[in-house]
């Protein structure tokens, strides 16, 4: 039992002992833009599953970007619009719950990654 303490201390001390490490992903909101085709219930429904930490907020103000998505079955596009009006990020899907995922993907990444 001594040995099965000093040898944990051993590594923990060296930093090779394994870490519990969660994964996390601050909440983002996005504004969904209002010349959007794509069923608001529909991306909800898709984000919950994909990216429960991402939601669609109606106040503009409080959004951290705005969702374009647009397109229909079999040939959906969606983009995401940074404050202040830029494109960050475009993509072009068939299945619209690959669309959500492409974009729970991209703004995860950006989110993790320092100013």
């Amino acid at each position: 039992m001594k040995r099965l303490i000093l040898a944990f201390v051993v590594l923990m001390a060296t930093g090779t002992a394994p870490r519990a490490s969660a994964q996390f992903t601050r909440p983002l909101k996005l504004v969904l833009d209002r010349r959007s085709t794509v069923d608001p219930v529909e991306i909800v429904k898709h984000l919950g599953h994909q990216c429960p930490n991402i939601t669609l907020t109606a106040n503009r103000q409080q959004s951290d970007y705005m969702l374009h998505a647009g397109g229909w079955s079999g040939d959906y596009r969606f983009l995401i619009i940074a404050k202040g009006g830029d494109t960050i990020y475009a993509t072009e899907t068939a299945l619209l719950s690959n669309a959500v995922k492409d974009v729970c993907k991209f703004l995860n990444n950006r989110s993790q990654q320092p100013y």
